[in-house]
């Protein structure tokens, strides 16, 4: 098992319809700082569902897109990964893939599936890959 941390660099999240106290959405874009297996930079863009006072589940699931630049076990390039995570008061866990077709540089033809679960800046990722 491939595996690493990423750390928020930036967060910026607006409400894109609805109250403070009532279902509502909103959209973040996050940038990340990756080591491990992967090594280097992203901008990521969330969809985020909030469902308003008095309502609590464990946490809500929302969409991700990321775009990653640097290295994969020393190839260099970019990629693109699909995210479903949910979050809550615990933190986040996520389960993400690289979106075919994607890769460019040396991680053309990367596929591959990792996860990602924490409550802090620095997240514990796994990423299990491959180069077709």
């Amino acid at each position: 098992m491939n595996t690493g941390t990423f750390t928020t660099r930036s967060w910026t999240e607006h409400v894109a319809s609805g109250a403070d106290d009532a279902p509502r959405y909103a959209h973040a874009r996050a940038t990340f700082a990756y080591t491990g297996v992967i090594d280097g930079t992203s901008t990521c863009d969330y969809l985020l569902y909030y469902p308003g006072e008095g309502f609590t589940d464990g946490g809500q699931a929302s969409p991700g897109i990321e775009r990653i630049e640097g290295t994969v076990a020393g190839r260099a390039g970019s990629f693109v990964v699909r995210h479903d995570v949910r979050y809550g008061a615990d933190g986040i866990d996520d389960t993400w893939s690289v979106v075919p077709g994607s890769g460019t540089g040396e991680l053309a033809g990367l596929t591959g599936h990792g996860t990602a679960k924490g409550d802090s800046d620095t997240i514990g990722y796994t990423f299990d890959y491959r180069f077709d």
